[in-house]
C-alpha cells in the first residue's frame, strides 16, 4: 500500500542508497554499500563549479567484510564524487572499523573509530544500515545452524538451554506476546505462564 497522495510538490534532491549482502567463495560474507546524492536544479558547489541536475554529488561505496558471527574482517571505502576535493582522504580510516562486532554498542564504536573529522558523515551514516542487512543476509545461515544444532542435541537426548531471543521485544511483529513470537518460540509462552 503506497504513502497518500501528496500535495503538489517539486523534486529538490535524490539520495539513492542499494545495500546487497554477498556470500563469498572463502565463507565470508561481503556488505556493500552504494550512496548516491544528486540534486533536481543546476547548484554552485565551490568546489567542482556548476553542478547540472543528476550530477552526483555524492557517489560513495563501503564495503564490511564479515565472519559468520558478525565480527567485521575488513572495511572498505572509496568515493567516485565528493562535494571537496579533500573527502576521499576519510576512505582508508574506515579500514579501522576491523576487529568491531555488529551487535550492541556497534555504532558506538563506529564513532569511536572514524567519528567527526576522521570519517565521513554519509558512511557513517549508511553503517547503521548495512549491520542490518549483515543480520538479514546471515540470519537463514544461522538459524539453519541453530536448529541442526537444537536437534542434535535433542535426539542426543542433551540439555537445552532456551534463553530469550534477541528478536523478541525488537518490533510490533516480535513483540513478546504477538502471534509470531509465540508461533516461533511457543516455548516462551509456556515460561511466561510458568513465571505468572
Amino acid at each position: 500500500m503506497p504513502l497518500s497522495t501528496p500535495a503538489e510538490r517539486e523534486l529538490l534532491h535524490l539520495r539513492d542508497i542499494q545495500l546487497r549482502g554477498y556470500h563469498r567463495a572463502d565463507g565470508l560474507f561481503d556488505i556493500e554499500a552504494h550512496l548516491v546524492d544528486t540534486k533536481a536544479h543546476p547548484f554552485e558547489n565551490d568546489n567542482r563549479g556548476v553542478m547540472q541536475p543528476g550530477d552526483p554529488l555524492h557517489g560513495l561505496w563501503l564495503r564490511l567484510t564479515v565472519r559468520e558471527d558478525m565480527e567485521v574482517v575488513a572495511c572498505e571505502a572509496a568515493s567516485d564524487h565528493t562535494p571537496y576535493a579533500i573527502c576521499p582522504g576519510a576512505a582508508p580510516n574506515f579500514s579501522r572499523l576491523a576487529g568491531l562486532t555488529i551487535g550492541p554498542g556497534f555504532n558506538r564504536a563506529v564513532a569511536e573509530r572514524v567519528g567527526g573529522v576522521q570519517g565521513c558523515t554519509h558512511l557513517r551514516e549508511v553503517l547503521g544500515q548495512m549491520a542490518t542487512v549483515a543480520y538479514q543476509t546471515l540470519y537463514p545461515i544461522r538459524a539453519r545452524k541453530e536448529r541442526a544444532e537444537l536437534a542434535r542435541k535433542v535426539a542426543a537426548g542433551e540439555p537445552v538451554e532456551r534463553k530469550r531471543p534477541a528478536l523478541v521485544g525488537s518490533c510490533i511483529a516480535y513483540a513478546p506476546d504477538s502471534p509470531v513470537t509465540l508461533a516461533r518460540w511457543p516455548w516462551l509462552a509456556d515460561a511466561a505462564k510458568a513465571a505468572g
